[in-house]
């Protein structure tokens, strides 16, 4: 039985759709300004283009350097996203799967931090970061970005692996299993959705991040594509080459788009069953 639709209810879509509307534009915009030359740009932003011009995102990918810059993006996000997944996962069994003297102390430590703000932590960072040699190096951005835990995630993850039964380690106890074989065969499979969640969202803050490789980072070939795209932007107050920009901004775009459009059931998932389970 199909549930009666009332005048809020179409109200409400319709500014759900409004909010969608205002969220597309933009990249629509981007995309179809991307494919403009500039005298065409400079004369109406508002016009189609009158012939595609697919050459913009040659040259951006070439001679603005935002095909290096995702290579080196894929590599910093990459290894990142393994190392700090499996250091977060690892983390949120140990303080919410396992009993031990100390337990609330340390997750009343790592609650205190949310009331640092992580600007503080920079000059401290780098100091070390030059002492070890790690300065303008990817793996060592890697190494920074990876060992540096979020309350958020351990929140996020802890939650929803606190919702599971105990039963089930106790039956793989009986079974012989230890502990290490506990927490990866058996946590970890029904900890997918909530894993998955904590990976799209650790993928989108590494592939934004700005600050850690504009600090660290001053080979402009080690660039990753956030610092690429204020690199190219800076180069615009010289060639007003905007539509090849354009052009840059789209092929940034995509990885994200994709990541989302491939994980977004188990990303909503994740979420939800975290929230209310937690």
């Amino acid at each position: 039985m199909k549930e009666k639709r009332t005048w809020l209810d179409v109200v409400w879509r319709i500014i759900l759709y409004l909010w969608a509307l205002t969220i597309l534009f933009p990249l629509v915009w981007v995309i179809y300004e991307s494919l403009k030359s500039n005298p065409e740009f400079f004369q109406d932003i508002w016009a189609l283009p009158t012939e595609l011009k697919w050459g913009n995102y040659l040259k951006a990918w070439n001679q603005y350097g935002f095909g290096q810059s995702l290579l080196n993006t894929l590599y910093y996000v990459g290894g990142s996203l393994v190392v700090s997944l499996f250091f977060t996962t690892l983390n949120a069994y140990a303080l919410t799967r396992m009993e031990f003297k100390g337990r609330k102390l340390i997750w009343s430590l790592i609650m205190l931090s949310l009331f640092l703000p992580g600007v503080n932590a920079l000059v401290p960072q780098y100091v070390i970061m030059r002492e070890l040699d790690l300065t303008n190096s990817l793996t060592g951005l890697i190494l920074l970005s990876s060992l540096g835990e979020s309350v958020f995630f351990l929140m996020l993850l802890g939650g929803f692996m606190s919702s599971l039964p105990k039963e089930l380690e106790e039956s793989a106890t009986m079974d012989g299993a230890t502990l290490f074989q506990r927490f990866w065969r058996v946590i970890v499979p029904l900890s997918t959705p909530g894993i998955v969640t904590v990976a799209v969202f650790k993928f989108l803050g590494y592939y934004n991040n700005f600050m850690g490789p504009f600090i660290y980072l001053s080979d402009p070939k080690k660039y990753p594509i956030a610092v690429q795209m204020y690199s190219a932007n800076k180069q615009m107050e010289y060639t007003a080459d905007w539509v090849t920009l354009f052009a840059g901004v789209t092929i940034a775009m995509v990885p994200s788009v994709i990541i989302f459009m491939l994980f977004q059931r188990l990303l909503m998932e994740g979420a939800t069953m975290g929230a209310v389970k937690g």
